[in-house]
């Protein structure tokens, strides 16, 4: 080995612990990998080329959430009304989740469905988004 390499590894024996895991989120940082994933595939991980098209990227998305967002205390009582036709929650159930909100209504619905959804609740003055 040249003696740079040996001066930097006299360097790193040297180092506290603090010292070695700063040392670690630097490189992180600075070259932008992650080591927690290359001390277990002894190999090292390079990250995709933002120009890259993966087969999840490819792939459309078939099942959404329908997230309550924003309830105004005015249009609350018809807000849960709909909110119980739409998830067949019981009263107690309904006024928890209106009231909690951002909450999930419904989780891994069609898109139509979704937007159906969302169409009715913001009907009634609900803020509603689709994930």
């Amino acid at each position: 080995m040249s003696d740079k390499i040996n001066n930097i590894i006299d360097d790193l024996k040297s180092l506290t612990l603090l010292e070695a895991a700063e040392l670690v989120k630097q490189i992180e940082e600075v070259f932008d990998v992650d080591a927690s994933s290359v001390a277990n595939s002894g190999m090292v991980m390079i990250p995709p080329d933002n120009n890259t098209i993966t087969n999840e990227q490819v792939e459309e998305q078939t099942e959404f959430d329908v997230i309550l967002e924003e309830v105004s205390s005015s249009q609350k009582i018809a807000i849960l009304k709909v909110v119980r036709s739409l998830t067949s929650l019981g009263l107690k159930e309904a006024k928890e989740l209106v009231e909690s909100a951002p909450k999930v209504i419904k989780e891994s619905t069609s898109k139509e469905e979704a937007e159906q959804m969302k169409e009715k609740l913001e009907e009634v003055g609900a803020k509603v988004s689709i994930k």
